[in-house]
């Protein structure tokens, strides 16, 4: 249950740091539970006047403009993800011993003695498709279970709604991560740790170690990617209870205690009797979808934490086929004269397209946007080979020309200097231009894309629409 619970919410004086999509369930909760519960808020603008009527109405408090002053008073904080932790108010809170706790935190804290266990993931990229594969098998073994989380469901929902859960399937970001300090998942894993979020943690290394937290306090199995060392290293530092196993995952052929892929099939050599000379097959390559490279290593994660949990071989094979990645996610939209069009708006930073990238032979890459201090001479340097050229939109393009320059000389660059509404559809022209049978047109932006649309599933759609149009008119 946590050290430290609070069983007694009667009178107890909760401040709730920010509005939004978890502060306000938060408040909510917390009001119902008896606490005293007063809402700071740093902004004071229309939406923010509307969400406090609606609290006050309940009788909630609430405080517009300033979020920085810790209320007279204050027992406990609840924050928000999105709040970084040098903010004026976590100070004044340290500095007057007052804990400062996530919604993920508050979640685990209020999980009743027959809770569901949690099966957590984390990691820069992939965490909403693994947990979503992760879901699919446990529902295809006939658990009962949601995807929940970072993903779009509250864990507060989850944990005090009215269903029922056999085990939760929990996506979690490095900020929920920061603020839970007493979460203790039954199996959790990190997928890859690649420089993110680097201006709300502080350093490569905060990040990290903030990722590294769902490995603390796990009972049965840490998973890790063996391609990524990181993560391995991770493991090794994690707080574990006594018996858990460090559980690695890799494309290539798996060692005891892992699991991987052995001509076409997903193995596992981790959850089988006598490991050392024994593997289960799990499943086919054919059956993910799409079967590229970071995919494949995302079904391989679900795979070990459905293990851990007891689920059997052919659940995962069902799961794995019953999964349909969300859209903007390597997404084949359309063949137009033996060229493909992919759909990898998701793709918002380096990492990701890289993974992306490798999914293909030979490329013309659709990319640009708003960099977000991201450097792409790796990400290009290793890219090289596959790209037949590239067609480069957005604020920031100029930092991915000038890394093409270096890395790969000899791939035409088309620089469309423009952010308007048609400037996609004049993207996918000048690829469809430079494409030959048997290309990949990728979108694949490693970049945000806040410069030129509201986000990436709006510049996926607009994509999309601009294949299409191209479609109607050949």
């Amino acid at each position: 249950m946590g050290s430290g619970q609070v069983t007694d919410w009667q009178g107890k004086n909760v401040t709730v740091a920010g509005l939004g999509v978890s502060g306000i369930p938060a408040a909510k909760v917390l009001h119902g539970l008896g606490a005293k519960v007063i809402v700071v808020n740093d902004g004071d603008d229309a939406r923010a006047r509307a969400q406090a009527e609606e609290l006050r109405s309940l009788g909630i408090a609430v405080r517009l403009g300033d979020g920085a002053t810790l209320p007279e008073g204050t027992e406990l904080i609840v924050t928000t993800p999105g709040w970084k932790p040098d903010k004026p108010l976590f100070a004044a809170a340290h500095e007057a011993g007052v804990p400062v706790w996530g919604d993920v935190e508050l979640a685990w804290r209020l999980r009743g003695p027959d809770a569901a266990p949690w099966l957590a993931v984390t990691g820069t990229n992939g965490k909403t498709t693994t947990v979503q594969m992760l879901a699919a098998i446990l529902k295809a073994a006939g658990l009962r279970t949601a995807a929940v989380g970072n993903i779009g469901v509250s864990l507060l929902d989850a944990v005090l709604g009215e269903e029922q859960y056999d085990v939760l399937a929990v996506e979690l970001s490095s900020y929920q991560l920061h603020w839970a300090p007493s979460l203790r998942a039954h199996s959790a894993a990190v997928l890859n740790i690649a420089p993110d979020h680097l201006d709300w943690h502080g350093s490569m290394e905060a990040y990290a170690r903030d990722k590294g937290r769902i490995y603390e306090g796990n009972r049965v199995a840490c998973v890790y990617n063996v391609a990524d060392k990181a993560t391995e290293d991770l493991v090794r530092e994690a707080d574990v209870e006594e018996g858990c196993r460090a559980i690695g995952f890799t494309l290539g052929t798996p060692g005891p205690s892992q699991l991987g892929v052995v001509e076409g099939i997903l193995v596992d050599r981790a959850f089988v009797e006598n490991r050392q000379k024994n593997a289960q097959e799990l499943a086919e390559v054919a059956d993910v979808n799409p079967p590229a490279p970071h995919n494949i290593a995302n079904a391989l994660a679900a795979a070990a934490l459905a293990r851990a949990y007891g689920v059997p071989p052919k659940a995962v094979r069902d799961g794995l086929r019953a999964f349909t990645p969300d859209a903007h996610r390597i997404a084949h939209v359309a063949d137009l004269d033996g060229v493909a069009y992919v759909d990898d708006s998701k793709a918002t930073n380096t990492h990701a397209a890289e993974a992306s990238l490798a999914a293909y032979e030979s490329i013309v890459w659709i990319a640009g946007g708003l960099a977000k201090g991201a450097v792409f001479e790796e990400l290009v340097a290793k890219s090289a080979k596959r790209l037949r050229a590239a067609v480069l939109i957005g604020a920031d393009r100029a930092l991915i020309r000038e890394a093409l320059a270096r890395h790969a000389p000899e791939v035409p660059v088309v620089d469309l200097d423009r952010t308007d509404t048609g400037a996609m559809l004049a993207a996918v022209q000048e690829a469809k231009r430079l494409a030959r049978p048997g290309d990949t047109v990728l979108l694949a932006p490693a970049c945000a894309s806040m410069d030129m649309f509201t986000n990436y599933n709006q510049r996926g759609d607009v994509f999309a629409e601009a294949v299409r149009e191209l479609g109607a008119g050949a």
